[in-house]
């Protein structure tokens, strides 16, 4: 497997094209800030459920897709904002919102991983990971 400079954008497309190909669901590599955004999506809506299996010689997560009852993906699109060439910060001001409040931001805190407008609620502001609607 080729070694990955950005593992979150990695999940990101794994998402974006499991829900795109009709995949019921995917599985990438574990890691915190991947459950995180898991966690994220599942409270939002966007995904049916994730389970971690600890099992094996890495972790893996595996993410369920959700689809509406007509068979699209709930899940439209998605952007990853910061990247490792370059990280995009935002103040709790700052924080923009996505097709005027019918996407979410993805926004990595102090106090964690948040959506924008719970960071913006909290004032909390942090670097900018990703638009998702």
């Amino acid at each position: 497997m080729a070694v990955l400079s950005d593992p979150i954008s990695d999940f990101l497309t794994r998402l974006k094209n499991a829900s795109r190909a009709g995949n019921e669901t995917f599985s990438a590599p574990y890691s915190k800030i991947k459950g995180e955004i898991a966690r994220i999506l599942k409270a939002e809506g966007y995904i049916w459920n994730y389970e971690v299996d600890t099992e094996g010689q890495f972790p893996v997560i595996t993410v369920k897709v959700k689809y509406s009852d007509s068979g699209t993906a709930v899940l439209t699109d998605l952007k990853r904002v910061s990247k490792p060439g370059i990280r995009r910060y935002v103040g709790a001001g700052e924080i923009p919102r996505v097709l005027n409040g019918l996407g979410i931001s993805i926004v990595s805190t102090s106090k964690g991983l948040k959506t924008g407008t719970a960071a913006r609620r909290e004032k909390l502001g942090g670097e900018l990971l990703a638009f998702v609607w």
